[in-house]
C-alpha cells in the first residue's frame, strides 16, 4: 500500500475552489495525472455515480473506473477507483473554509499486488503530482 497526502491554503472561497475542483470539463487544466475522460467525465456528481478517467502516473498510462463514495458539496469529495493490474485507488478531497481562503487537503491510497512492488516510487510520484495539482488549482481560482 502507498498513502499520499498533499495540502494547501488557497486564497479563494471554498465555493470557488469546489466549483473548479468539480468542473470536469477543465479537469486537465489543474490535475497533473489526468489525460482524458474517455466518455466525457461524470454526467452527475452524486454518491454512487461512476466514470472512467485516463491517467498517467510514473510515466505509465492507466484507465481508472471511479465511483463516488461520499459527497458533501463544497466540502468533501471521496472517490474509489479500480485500475489496471488489480490496483485500487482512493482519493479524498476535503475543503475547509478559512476566512476568505480555503484549506484543501487531498489524501490518496493505492493498494494491490502491483503497488507493493513499487510503493516507494509510486508514493514519490503521486506526492509530486498532487502538489503540482494543488499549485495549478490555486493559480486558476486566485
Amino acid at each position: 500500500m502507498a498513502e499520499v497526502t498533499a495540502q494547501a491554503r488557497i486564497e479563494a472561497p471554498a465555493e470557488k475552489v469546489w466549483d473548479r475542483l468539480t468542473d470536469f470539463t477543465s479537469y486537465g487544466e489543474w490535475n497533473a495525472t489526468h489525460t482524458a475522460f474517455p466518455h466525457g467525465g461524470p454526467q452527475t456528481l452524486e454518491v454512487g455515480a461512476t466514470y472512467e478517467e485516463n491517467m498517467k502516473l510514473m510515466g505509465f498510462p492507466a484507465e481508472v473506473t471511479w465511483t463516488v463514495r461520499e459527497l458533501e458539496p463544497g466540502r468533501l469529495l471521496d472517490i474509489a477507483g479500480k485500475g489496471p493490474m488489480g490496483v485500487s485507488l482512493e482519493m479524498r478531497y476535503a475543503l475547509t473554509p478559512d476566512g476568505g481562503a480555503t484549506a484543501l487537503r487531498i489524501d490518496g491510497t493505492f493498494t494491490g499486488a502491483a503497488v507493493s512492488l513499487m510503493a516507494g516510487k509510486l508514493k514519490d510520484s503521486a506526492n509530486a503530482a498532487l502538489n503540482e495539482s494543488l499549485r495549478k488549482l490555486a493559480g486558476l481560482v486566485t
